[in-house]
């Protein structure tokens, strides 16, 4: 019995496509981790009432919105001085700020963004918070025309956007005035310099500073970015 072996030589570009095809998607997860109120915004009271909205948007090759997913934490009273774990129930009746993912398209990119904001009417943010967490995590089509001019997003465009997309109803730019948004963060990362850079976490620190009248406040805030890969396996039958 004889054996032939068979040599196949493929072409360089060949060779190239296959490599890149095998590469994993890289999926983003946003987790909020700690909160620090060094001075409050509310020297009466000697306590904010906060919460915080977050949001994961990916962007394809072509510069184009395609996916949204959304967070939410609150809606916490705070003491000046007091550290909190986000990824602790500060009370029984209140939840952690859960993660949040979402996959980066190839040669695509994601931008993370978080604002931090003072109730006023707490029972109306409590109604809102349970809306966000409602629908916390789903993925959901970017709201039109609002995320394509990328330039002119700020992080709470990002937030306000991406809760209009999944349905909530919420437009949080109509809702907020100068007082209550203590602060706003958004990184960007691009899936091209993450492979390349081989980055997988990315600890993102802010430091939300102002001035109400003669009362000064000052936050700071710590967030995480962790690249995943996810390989995509066929469902079987």
């Amino acid at each position: 019995m004889r054996i032939r072996l068979i040599l196949l030589i493929l072409p360089v570009s060949t060779l190239i496509q296959l490599s890149c095809t095998r590469q994993p998607s890289l999926t983003a997860e946003l987790t909020p981790r700690s909160l620090n109120a060094v001075n409050l915004e509310e020297t009466l009271s000697r306590r904010d009432e906060l919460m915080m909205a977050y949001s994961l948007t990916s962007y394809d090759a072509k510069n184009k919105a395609v996916a949204v997913v959304n967070g939410g934490w609150g809606v916490e009273s705070v003491q000046k001085g007091q550290q909190l774990d986000l990824q602790a129930s500060q009370q029984e009746d209140h939840t952690s700020a859960k993660p949040i993912s979402l996959s980066i398209p190839r040669n695509g990119r994601i931008v993370a963004s978080l604002v931090l904001i003072e109730v006023d009417d707490y029972n109306q943010a409590r109604q809102t918070m349970a809306k966000i967490q409602k629908i916390h995590n789903l993925i959901a089509l970017p709201a039109g025309l609002l995320l394509t001019a990328t330039d002119m997003l700020t992080p709470l465009k990002y937030v306000s956007a991406g809760l209009v997309a999944s349905g909530v109803g919420l437009q949080l730019l109509d809702k907020l005035d100068d007082d209550d948004l203590l602060g706003q963060s958004s990184v960007e990362l691009k899936e091209a310099d993450v492979r390349q850079k081989n980055q997988r976490f990315v600890r993102v620190p802010a430091i939300f500073t102002g001035q109400r009248v003669k009362d000064s406040f000052e936050y700071r805030l710590e967030y995480d970015i962790t690249l995943k890969s996810m390989k995509i396996r066929p469902v079987r039958q």
